[in-house]
């Protein structure tokens, strides 16, 4: 604000996953998750909120995953807090669009990062072994294991342009069609 003047997007990306069976998920896993993804990104928004108010308008894309519109196996923490994430934008998007303040979610499916690739895909394999009926459930229609950064930061800069301009309290989901599948 100092800086340049204004504020007129506000990207929230929180996310930490450690995948795990249900019954191997400790306390301190559900709350540093909730903590992260939930917390963080309604910090996010409240620090950033009031300046789209006072600037007239904008836009607010809180980061969710395709776990917060389609269940994913062993991960209760993180699909909770994604969910939680979805219903977080449709609740400010109520609020602040009087205000001329578009909020929507935005639901990648896993993505080319140290987070979505790696150690998750090893603890996921490993959590699969238990139940290996569950693994269709991260079958992306289109045939790619995952996406890029870039096709999630292209979503982002639609939903923070102008060429959105009546996009609000919507899920965008640049999954691969994992959630239909």
């Amino acid at each position: 604000m100092q800086e340049l003047g204004r504020l007129d997007v506000v990207i929230a990306n929180a996310g930490i996953c450690v995948p795990a069976p249900w019954d191997e998920v400790d306390p301190q896993v559900f709350a540093d998750t909730l903590s992260v993804n939930v917390t963080g990104v309604w910090n996010t928004v409240m620090a950033g909120a009031p300046h789209l108010v006072a600037a007239g308008g904008g836009s607010v894309v809180l980061v969710s995953s395709a776990a917060g519109m389609k269940v994913q196996p062993f991960m209760v923490p993180y699909t909770t807090s994604k969910w939680a994430v979805r219903g977080m934008a449709k609740a400010f998007a109520v609020e602040l669009g009087r205000h001329h303040v578009r909020v929507n979610s935005l639901h990648p499916t896993g993505v080319a990062t140290p987070m979505g690739t790696g150690d998750m895909g090893a603890s996921i394999g490993a959590a699969m072994a238990r139940d290996q009926r569950l693994g269709p459930m991260f079958t992306n229609l289109i045939p790619v294991d995952v996406t890029r950064p870039e096709d999630v930061a292209d979503a982002v800069l639609f939903l923070a342009s102008d060429e959105s301009r009546y996009v609000t309290a919507h899920e965008i989901a640049p999954d691969a069609g994992v959630t239909e599948f």
